[in-house]
């Protein structure tokens, strides 16, 4: 009696077919779930910084602003309602490996990039103060107040999603950043009113090599649902 089954020519073909299936889909699901964790890191880290901003308030019973603190206590008050792993210091010294050495002689200082990766990112938006929370995320601070001299008058606290060692260091993709306003609300960059907000997408754009193309870039990705599904 003849027993049925799958010659081996069969099974080899089968098995050729299942590796290409998998050579073309596993590609997508990777980068899926790499998009997917940027997102959620991303809000995780909004939360975070709104719940320091509303424990500082609660215990001085002012919230901070360019108005209430000096040039450097931003860094200072928000490390201390957060899980903080290394204290960065300002970057100009080698506080750790997962920090960034804020000086333009140093290779590493150039590894941020704009949202097309065409341009690296001016420092001045991160030498007011740099940490490490425990989860990885990297913290950094600008904060051209008044009393700085500066009369841009703004706070700025950018985030590095998956930290300074980690791809794809670009403004808009694992980099972010948000504007403390006059009244110490935290704005999402690119929202209405922050400095980066253009109805043209001019700073969140897939073809500006701007220097500063991705700053506003937050906004879209914590309002647009599609936002991190459109990065390959």
């Amino acid at each position: 009696m003849n027993k049925l089954g799958f010659t081996m020519a069969e099974v080899l073909i089968t098995l050729g077919i299942i590796g290409v299936v998998a050579a073309m889909t596993l590609p997508a699901l990777i980068n899926n779930q790499r998009n997917k964790a940027l997102e959620t890191a991303l809000k995780k880290n909004y939360s975070a910084i709104l719940q320091a901003l509303d424990m500082y308030q609660a215990e001085t019973g002012e919230r901070i602003s360019t108005e209430s603190v000096g040039r450097h206590e931003v860094k200072t008050a928000l490390m201390t309602y957060m899980k903080v792993l290394v204290d960065c210091g300002y970057g100009v010294a080698t506080e750790g490996e997962a920090c960034m050495p804020n000086d333009t002689s140093n290779p590493d200082s150039q590894k941020y990039k704009n949202f097309t990766g065409t341009s690296t990112i001016n420092l001045n938006f991160f030498d007011d103060g740099q940490f490490v929370l425990n989860d990885g995320s990297f913290i950094l601070i600008e904060n051209s107040n008044k009393t700085s001299g500066n009369n841009d008058g703004r706070i700025y606290i950018s985030v590095d999603v998956n930290g300074y060692l980690k791809n794809p260091n670009r403004l808009g993709r694992d980099l972010f950043i948000f504007e403390l306003d006059s009244k110490g609300r935290l704005l999402p960059m690119g929202a209405p009113g922050t400095k980066y907000y253009s109805e043209t997408e001019e700073y969140c754009s897939a073809t500006s090599s701007n220097n500063m193309n991705g700053a506003g870039c937050t906004y879209n990705a914590l309002t647009d649902k599609s936002y991190f599904k459109s990065f390959n």
